[in-house]
Parts: structure tokens; sequence; C-alpha cells
């Protein structure tokens, strides 16, 4: 892994924020966030200025139009979602909304990851015509099916689009397509996820809904409606990892806030079976990013993972604490079975990398028909970790191949997939993640052969090794409740605001614990330019399966470098600064980038 201890801005940005403290200038600095403008719409999040106007979306009257039409005119209106964390929370979004706007039963469609795949299919689409469906409307998906929607409009449908995913060259014949990235769309934020998208349509019905009544038809205020959809969409947005800058970062901000006094039944029994409260029925602590990260998202992903999406959109929309307390409790047993699948795939997927001898390659694959579709996207993941490449994971879903990329910053894996159409009836992604199903399974070995040698192009003289930004170089005994408030004007962390991380130099081991029920993390106690002894932790150090170096070797009195990131540990009432060990050299010079 490379250090790189980010540099100092220059000494004019320092002097044009003389009421900062240095510390929360450097990570202004670091963000991009160099201006007064910037630096008050970071801080200051305000959710009247800071979020925009919906009908900046070049269709967005469109789709009001054609949804408040269908309402009227009492037709059969689906919303077709996706099955994920992102997907599911927008669906929720558009029900909800198009329910309290008095649309009479609209219904659902999630997509089987296995059986039905990503996104719109023309056998779904068969689907809706013998439903006698009128209206289609997709949320974080549809923005690549454009066979699938000509084929709903000659059937006769209205479709709109809303998603936000990377746009193909020829778009949909859609009646309305509500995407942030659209060519000649004039939206001003890039960024938002898919419940984001959706949330801006729910605004605008409702704005416009407003301009003619005072109230919602069952007496609600139309703004107070609107700010309880925010949960849904800070669990999204967080969930769906986008860049948590603009208008995306006060979404979470308020969403959070929300997310801490929820209404929704379902997240509050989902709350109850991840012991997020106490005894009394109240909170342990307040739910912020790393919960949503954590706790929350992977249970309501597991469900799309073991067995059907269906059963955390359900629990989303659930108004019956019963029920609610059941499919809660279906999620943690999704989980927890995920959790020990993942593992055991994991483990089988490096054996097979190994066999092959392709920890060199610029891209690994590892494909077994019996991998399961729900977690060949989690698998990537972790492998990508271990080998720092690119990682493509598949299996067989309904006799086709499906799989699940990730990737590193030096590869942009949906761009190669779009360079490469032919293999894929059906594909999609970011820059660094993708999904695909393979058109002909006697494809794989070409399919594997190309993807390979664009790898190769793309990574050729780049040395592929992880690194670790760091923010600034401290003495320890300058992290106190004070330094950890300033860190907290920057909550809620998340993609492009990362959470700092700190590097103390030259600190001597005074003594070193294996701890956890299985000694796999480190009590590290160091000294730093002082007698007084600080406890740092270093989560899964004391695991050389996945930290060669044995950390659990280090003997009292060695010199020692720490990256760290600072949070609070609380037990029993109790509170104390918690240092959170994310690297350890042996004590070494630090080059400045």
């Amino acid at each position: 892994m490379k250090w790189h201890l980010l540099s100092d801005p220059p000494k004019e940005f320092l002097d044009s924020f003389p009421d900062l403290p240095d510390i929360v200038c450097k990570l202004l600095w670091h963000r991009d966030i160099r201006t007064q403008t910037k630096v008050d719409e970071f801080f200051n999040s305000d959710y009247l200025t800071d979020i925009h106007d919906p009908f900046l979306f070049q269709d967005m009257n469109k789709a009001v139009d054609i949804i408040f039409t269908a309402i009227a005119k009492k037709k059969n209106i689906i919303v077709h979602g996706d099955y994920d964390a992102d997907g599911v929370c927008s669906t929720a979004i558009l029900i909800k909304t198009l329910k309290k706007l008095g649309a009479i039963e609209p219904q659902v469609f999630i997509p089987h990851r296995e059986i039905d795949g990503y996104g719109l299919s023309k056998k779904t689409v068969k689907f809706f015509i013998d439903k006698k469906i009128d209206l289609v409307i997709t949320c974080d998906c549809g923005i690549t099916n454009h066979d699938e929607v000509v084929m709903a409009k000659e059937a006769g449908m209205k479709v709109i689009i809303t998603d936000h995913h990377s746009v193909p060259t020829t778009l949909p014949p859609a009646d309305a397509i509500i995407h942030t990235q659209l060519p000649g769309t004039n939206y001003p934020h890039k960024d938002l996820c898919g419940a984001g998208v959706a949330f801006k349509v729910a605004q605008a019905l409702l704005k416009k809904h407003q301009e003619k009544n005072q109230t919602l038809p069952d007496g609600q205020a139309h703004i107070g409606f609107e700010k309880w959809l925010l949960d849904l969409v800070a669990i999204a947005t967080i969930g769906d990892m986008v860049a948590l800058s603009g208008e995306s970062r006060a979404l979470v901000k308020y969403g959070l806030i929300v997310l801490n006094k929820t209404q929704n039944i379902g997240l509050k029994k989902l709350f109850a079976v991840a012991n997020l409260y106490d005894e009394d029925g109240k909170l342990k602590k307040n739910i912020n990013s790393e919960t949503v990260s954590f706790q929350i998202v992977p249970r309501l992903n597991a469900a799309g993972r073991m067995d059907h999406a269906n059963t955390a959109y359900a629990l989303l929309v659930e108004e019956d604490e019963e029920e609610a307390e059941k499919l809660a409790i279906k999620l943690q047993k999704n989980n927890s079975k995920r959790q020990s699948l993942t593992e055991k795939i994991t483990a089988e997927a490096i054996k097979q990398i190994k066999k092959e001898k392709q920890e060199d390659n610029p891209i690994l694959f590892a494909f077994d028909k019996a991998w399961s579709a729900g977690l060949v996207g989690l698998i990537a993941g972790k492998i990508k970790d271990i080998y720092y490449r690119p990682v493509i994971i598949m299996g067989k879903a309904d006799k086709e191949i499906t799989g699940s990329g990730r990737s590193i910053k030096q590869f942009n894996i949906i761009k190669a997939l779009q360079e490469m159409p032919e293999f894929f009836s059906k594909f999609g992604g970011h820059p660094q993640a993708c999904g695909f199903s393979l058109k002909d399974k006697k494809q794989l070995k070409e399919f594997k052969a190309t993807l390979l040698e664009k790898a190769h192009i793309a990574t050729t003289g780049l040395e592929l090794v992880p690194e670790i930004d760091i923010d600034a170089e401290v003495d320890l005994a300058e992290v106190d409740w004070k330094f950890f408030d300033l860190l907290q004007k920057f909550a809620p962390f998340g993609q492009t605001n990362e959470e700092p991380k700190y590097l103390a130099t030259n600190l001597t081991v005074a003594r070193i614990n294996p701890v956890g029920q299985d000694k796999k993390h480190l009590q590290i106690m160091v000294k730093h330019n002082s007698h007084t002894i600080t406890k740092t932790i270093a989560f899964g150090f004391g695991d050389i399966k996945k930290h060669p170096d044995d950390w659990t070797n280090l003997q009292v009195g060695d010199k020692i470098d720490l990256v760290f990131k600072v949070s609070v540990n609380e037990w029993n009432g109790n509170r104390e600064l918690q240092l959170g060990v994310e690297a350890i050299k042996k004590s070494t010079v630090i080059l400045s980038s």
C-alpha cells in the first residue's frame, strides 16, 4: 500500500479563511471545497436553497402531466424497480407518492435477480401487456432498455424512465426520461442515486398538486409528506455510494435527521433486529452514514441476494406492526445466510484464481454455475480489495451466465463493456461496478480474453497497488474532544467526502493485546512525544490472512507509524474517543503528494 500525505493548502487559501483552524482548511482543500460559496454550501446546507427545482429536468413537465392524467383517468400504473437498496427505496418513494396523490392501486414489479435479471426485459413487458398496464414508470433502471421500451410503446403503453446509470449512445424512445446526465439536461447536480431521481419526481408531483390544493387529499401538508420521504433517500444515496457533495450531501444530511426519528414502521422493526435500540426502545446512538452502510443497507440488500427483493420493498411500505416485524426478521435471517455463503464462495473463487495463476493479471475472473447471481457482486468486491485488481465473478441464472464486476480507479469497467456490447444480452453499471448477462455461454472464453486485453491496454505502465490518502499529520496530543467536534462538521461522510485519515509518526509501542472473540483485532497502546499512553484499535490486524505482515509480533519499544480515523466508542453510557487504525508501518519517512 502506498501512503500519500496530501499536501498542505497554499498560504493564500489559509489566509482567505482566518477564522477556520488550519486542520479544517486542510480538509476543505483536499475535498476541493475552495471558495466561500462552496464552504457555505458544505457547512450550512439549507433544504430550501440547496435542493434544486425538480422541473429543471428537461422531461419533468411531460412526466408529471402523464402521471396526473393516468391518475385522473384511473389508468393501470406499474412501477418497475430494481432489487438492491437503491431500487427498493426508489420504488417505495414513488408508490407512496402515487397513493398519496390518489392513484388507484398502483402496482409494483421488482425483478428477481436470477430469473428476470437487471432492468426491463421483454418477458416482463409481455407480462405488463397481459396485465393491461397503461403506464410503466421505471426507477433505478431502464435507460439501457431500448428494445423493451419500443415493445411497450408498440403495445400502447406510456413509459417514463427514471434512472441514474450510464447513458447509452441510443436512448430508449420513452415518453419521458428523468436522468441527471441526459444530453441537453440543465439539471445542476449530476450525481443523484436512483432514489434521488425518484424523489425529484415525487417533489415535482407534490409541487404541481400544491398549485391547486392547499393540502394533500388526506389533509397532510405537501412539504411534510415530502420531507418524511428523506429517510429512504438517505439510505439509498449512502447505499449506492454516490458522491456526497452538492444536493446529494444535503439530501443525506436532512435524510439522516429524518431517519433518526423515522415514522416508517418497517424501518423501526429493522432497527430492532439490527440491535440498534436499547432495552427502553430508544436508539443506542444516532444513526449516521456508517450505521446505514453496515447495518441497514446490507439487510435490505439481503432480500434480493438470497430470495426476492419484494421482502425489502414490502417492509418499507408496511403499515402493520406485526407484519413489519415478520418481514424484518426474515431480512435478518436472509442477511445471516448471506454472510456465511459469501465467505464460502469468496474462498472458492480465490482458490480458482490461484489455481489458474491469475494473481498478476490486470483483471481477475472466476466462474461457477452453482454460485448465486445475488452474491457475485459482493464476492467481486471482496476479491478486488484483496488483490487490488478489477474482478469479474460469474454464476449461472436461468440458463444464462450472469456476472458482476468491481474495479479499481485505474480501470473504467463499464466503459470497457460498452466497447464490446456484442457479448451481452443486457448490461449496465458505473465506472467501478458493472453487471451483465452473456448473450451466449459459448462466448465465455472469448469474452474473458477480450476484456483481459482491454484491461491490459488500460493498465500498462501503471502500478496496481492500493493507495491511502492521508489528510494531515498530527501529534496524538492534539486529538481531543475539541479536535473531534471540528471533525464532525464534515459529516455525513461518504464518497468524495470520506472520513478524514490522520498520520502519527515515530510512535513507541507501549503494549499490544489481541482482542475480540477470535483475537483478530489488536489493541495497541502507544506513546507519542510524551509519556502519555494512547489506546488505538486495529480491527482485523491480528488476522494474518488479511494482513500478511504479522502485526501480532510487534514488541514493546518498537517504533511505528499509524494512519487512523477518529471516532467515539460508546458502552454502558460511557463515551471515549477511539483511534481506529487504517494502516501500520515500521517508522519511516512519508512522502507528501
